[in-house]
């Protein structure tokens, strides 16, 4: 028989109360699977027997080579771009997490994505989340079709998802999974009051969650497998800095500098950086920055060049520290077969609007509605933990208010998912015209709907 998919939406394109109280009902019952893991996808594949958590972790270089550069004007390489796979198990539901260090990512390469982890695994395509760090020092993913070089890009972007995934297939084991939380003094709010109104900058009183929540794989001796870690803030240290000798490298920026600590301290693990609510969050020193007298006059372009990476060193090495720390100090994990896996599919229905893209401050705007359009949400359980993840960038009083409605203890809160998309901001930021509601795509009211939305879908799984 087919196995029920818990991602299946009522005729208006979202759960209904009973058809997910249902799905909750059957999460410990054994349905057939039409693939066993790393095997052949054939429709006569054997049943897979119930097991309890297996979790694999793999992943692998996409970086541009110089003979497709420059790529989005990036001209050179400071150190590589990556996809970390995921991949979570428990009873007969199998799950998959792709995380790769890029701004955003094109649909095209998220099916072709897909497809690979499916041949790989068996895994349904609704059951495989693709997200990004949000690093602003990668070139943006075009269609294949733009160019040679795109199209070499997005193939080395499938490579790679081959790569990561058929070592997460590899090392699939039985895992236990354990959560905690500590804080970093990294971030800081990115609304600043100008002579002219709110423009980007540092903001050292607005609001900002330096929560650092963590979870960790381990192996049944104790030995991490993953460890996936959820800040709020853009990955944009040495964006638009351009080195010495006039070029513009890629990096992986800040999430990158911060996991390949964690992964330096856990040798043979692997480290996710799953970004938060980024809407309103920089990190707190950055290469070339905004600054802002005292008279409110604002200016961009202040660049410390080569000297940057010294502050990427420093903030993720600090952001690293404080991953490793936490994920040291849990002690409580669950494994075997009491640890439920699900992942919800389901969409808020909202409204499109352009503005003015904004490339300064101003006192008053216009938000004009355009289209009808749906905000993907995938709210992901492991266990006690719950990632709740969708497209746009939030805002932190957003992430703030999920967290506190979540009826889970361990509540990682996520922007872009399914390849990312413009802000979504709160109503804050629309009364005060900020960059972020000026640059956002959806009207106001739509972060708060979507919040009440994985608050309900939360519960539905507690």
């Amino acid at each position: 028989m087919d196995e029920r998919n818990e991602n299946e939406m009522d005729e208006t394109g979202s759960f209904g109360d009973v058809s997910r109280r249902s799905f909750v009902a059957v999460t410990t019952l054994a349905v057939a699977a039409t693939a066993v893991v790393g095997g052949a996808t054939a429709a006569g594949a054997a049943t897979k027997p119930a097991t309890g958590l297996k979790v694999g972790a793999g992943k692998a270089a996409f970086t541009p080579s110089a003979s497709i550069l420059p790529l989005d004007n990036f001209t050179s390489v400071h150190d590589d771009l990556y996809a970390r796979v995921l991949l979570v198990e428990s009873g007969t539901r199998r799950v998959a997490l792709a995380v790769l260090d890029l701004t955003s990512i094109s649909a095209e390469a998220i099916g072709l994505m897909r497809e690979a982890i499916t041949a790989a695994t068996g895994i349904a395509a609704a059951n495989i989340m693709v997200t990004v760090t949000h690093c602003f020092s990668a070139p943006h993913v075009a269609d294949s079709s733009s160019s040679a070089g795109a199209a070499t890009y997005v193939q080395n972007i499938v490579r790679a998802t081959k790569s990561a995934i058929a070592d997460a297939v590899g090392n699939l084991q039985d895992a236990q999974v354990g959560y905690g939380q500590g804080e970093a003094d990294v971030n800081v709010n990115r609304n600043v009051l100008t002579a002219d109104g709110y423009w980007l900058g540092v903001n050292e009183r607005g609001n900002s969650d330096h929560g650092v929540y963590v979870a960790r794989f381990n192996d049944l001796d104790g030995n991490p497998i993953a460890v996936l870690a959820n800040y709020n803030v853009q990955s944009c240290v040495m964006q638009d800095s351009v080195m010495s000798d006039g070029s513009l490298p890629i990096t992986a920026d800040l999430a990158g500098a911060a996991t390949a600590h964690v992964e330096s301290e856990f040798p043979g693990a692997v480290g996710f950086w799953l970004v938060g609510a980024c809407g309103d969050q920089f990190p707190a020193y950055r290469s070339k920055r905004y600054t802002i007298d005292r008279n409110k006059a604002w200016t961009y372009g202040v660049d410390l060049h080569d000297a940057g990476f010294a502050l990427l060193t420093a903030q993720g090495e600090r952001l690293g520290n404080e991953i490793v720390r936490v994920s040291e100090a849990i002690t409580r994990y669950e494994s075997g077969r009491n640890v439920t896996v699900r992942l919800l599919t389901d969409e808020v229905t909202t409204t499109q609007m352009e503005t003015d893209h904004p490339t300064g401050p101003v006192k008053t705007a216009t938000y004009t509605p355009t289209d009808t359009v749906e905000v993907p949400i995938r709210v992901f359980q492991v266990g006690k933990g719950l990632f709740a993840g969708v497209a746009p960038e939030l805002s932190t009083s957003t992430a703030d208010a999920i967290r506190k409605a979540s009826p889970f203890a361990s509540t990682f809160v996520m922007s872009m998912f399914e390849g990312g998309a413009k802000n979504m901001p709160d109503r804050w930021n629309y009364d005060n015209f900020t960059y972020e509601a000026r640059d956002g795509f959806y009207v106001q009211g739509t972060a708060e709907k979507v919040a009440a939305r994985i608050e309900r879908l939360g519960r539905s799984l507690n």
